[in-house]
């Protein structure tokens, strides 16, 4: 009680003392973004550039391919942790176990699966998504820009996961 007694007896003393101080300035360098602006999962994503360079990063998407550390690719892609490499498929409809039979030999097994199915977001078919479990892998069909944006938060979370991305473009 007797704390409490002191710090509200030193409070106008306090106020009184922070008032005559002017104010210091601001180093902007080290500023944070304004809270009041609304970002999306997708642009917080992007504000993150502090990436190990040995670490795949999807920078960025067009109708026809994707941007990763810097570099465009055309066409559709599969990643498997840090390994990128183009992928056949080049539309929904061409994905196929086959497609995917790489995950029947690479080890270790990525935990999630992550299909991008270009613009928007398909159903899979029921013997693909039987082919995915019995690798041992999740499956998560999104669009290709937040398949993109979830591999990035994973891949940086240190975790084992693929990613295999349909252009944006590609609607069916």
């Amino acid at each position: 009680m007797a704390v409490r007694q002191r710090a509200v007896s030193a409070l106008p003393t306090l106020i009184r003392t922070l008032r005559k101080e002017p104010l210091k300035p601001h180093n902007h360098a080290n500023a944070l973004p304004s809270l009041r602006r609304a970002f999306s999962l997708y642009d917080q994503i992007n504000l993150i550039d502090q990436v190990p360079e040995d670490q795949l990063r999807f920078q960025g998407y067009n109708d026809t391919g994707f941007t990763v550390n810097g570099v465009e690719y055309e066409g559709s892609l599969l990643c498997v942790g840090n390994l990128l490499m183009s992928w056949k498929p080049q539309k929904f409809s061409e994905i196929t176990a086959d497609s995917l039979s790489l995950f029947q030999i690479v080890r270790p097994i990525p935990e999630i699966f992550i299909l991008g199915c270009g613009r928007n977001i398909q159903c899979v078919d029921p013997e693909l998504r039987r082919f995915i479990r019995s690798t041992g892998m999740k499956l998560e069909a999104v669009d290709s820009r937040n398949a993109a944006s979830t591999y990035n938060i994973l891949n940086e979370e240190g975790r084992i996961v693929a990613v295999a991305l349909l252009p944006y473009g590609v609607s069916s």
